[in-house]
C-alpha cells in the first residue's frame, strides 16, 4: 500500500487493537491512543495515553508527531463508548461522557490531523458510525445521536477537505463481539440482527475491509458515504 503513517484511536482492545495489529502487518507505521496503556508491543507502533476529548492533550500529541513523521496518510477514528438506557433513565453524565468521546473526541482527531494532511494534499479518514443510527434502535438514544453528529459531521468535513485531496468517509458496524455489547441483553442483541439481511454478528475483519476499500488509490472517488455492515440500508 502506498500509505505508511496511520492514527487509530481507541487501540487498547477490541476492534481498536485488532485494526493497529493488522496495519502493522501490512506495513504501516502505527500511532494509537486510549486512556490506558499500550496493549501491543511492536517496532513500529507507538502509543500515547490520553483522553480522546481532552483538547490540550491532543494538541500536545500532534504537535509531538508533527516533529517526528514526514507526514499522516491515515485517520481512523474508532475511540466510542456507549449506554444502553432509556432516555427517562440517562444521567447526565452518561450523555456528556458518550457525546466527549464519541463525537469530541472524533472532531479533535480529525481537526488536528486534517492540518497536517492538508500540507501534502492526501489523506484518508475513517469515522465509525454505527448500524444502530439507521435502525432507530430504542434504548440507545443518546449512542445513536453521537453517531449520527459524526455521519452529518463526515459529509460536510469531506466537502471542506475535498480540495485537498482528502477523502472523509465512515462506518457503521453491525453488532461485533467486544466489550460495547458484551453487556447488552442477548434477546436485544438478536432482535438487532434480525433486522440485518445477513444475519450473524460482525466480524474483525468485516471491518478491515471495508476500511482497505476506502483506503484503496481506487477509491479517492469515494467521499463523505457511510457503509453499513449486515445489509442496513
Amino acid at each position: 500500500m502506498k500509505h505508511n503513517t496511520i492514527i487509530i484511536t481507541g487501540t487498547r482492545k477490541g476492534i481498536g487493537e485488532y485494526l493497529a495489529s493488522y496495519y502493522l502487518n501490512h506495513g504501516y507505521n502505527v500511532i494509537g491512543c486510549s486512556r490506558s496503556e499500550a496493549s501491543i508491543a511492536h517496532l513500529n507502533y507507538r502509543h500515547y495515553c490520553l483522553d480522546v476529548a481532552d483538547e490540550n492533550e491532543v494538541k500536545k500529541m500532534f504537535l509531538e508527531l508533527s516533529k517526528s513523521y514526514a507526514k499522516i496518510d491515515v485517520l481512523i477514528n474508532n475511540a466510542g463508548i456507549g449506554s444502553m438506557n432509556h432516555v427517562v433513565l440517562t444521567p447526565l453524565k452518561t450523555v456528556q461522557n458518550i457525546i466527549n468521546t464519541n463525537f469530541i473526541g472524533t472532531f479533535l482527531f480529525c481537526r488536528e490531523t486534517s492540518k497536517l494532511m492538508m500540507k501534502h494534499k492526501y489523506g484518508r479518514i475513517i469515522n465509525f458510525s454505527t448500524v444502530a443510527y439507521p435502525l432507530n434502535l430504542e434504548g440507545e438514544a443518546i449512542y445513536t445521536a453521537s453517531k449520527a453528529a459524526i455521519e452529518s459531521f463526515t459529509k460536510i468535513l469531506a466537502k471542506e477537505l475535498g480540495q485537498f485531496n482528502i477523502t472523509v468517509n465512515s462506518i457503521g458496524p453491525s453488532p461485533i463481539k467486544t466489550d460495547l455489547v458484551k453487556n447488552i441483553q442477548h434477546a436485544k442483541i438478536n432482535s438487532l440482527i434480525e433486522m440485518q439481511i445477513i444475519k450473524r454478528f460482525g466480524e474483525f475483519i468485516d471491518i478491515s475491509n471495508v476500511i482497505d476499500f476506502y483506503l484503496r488509490e481506487e477509491s479517492s472517488f469515494i467521499t463523505g458515504q457511510t457503509i453499513y455492515l449486515g445489509g442496513i440500508s
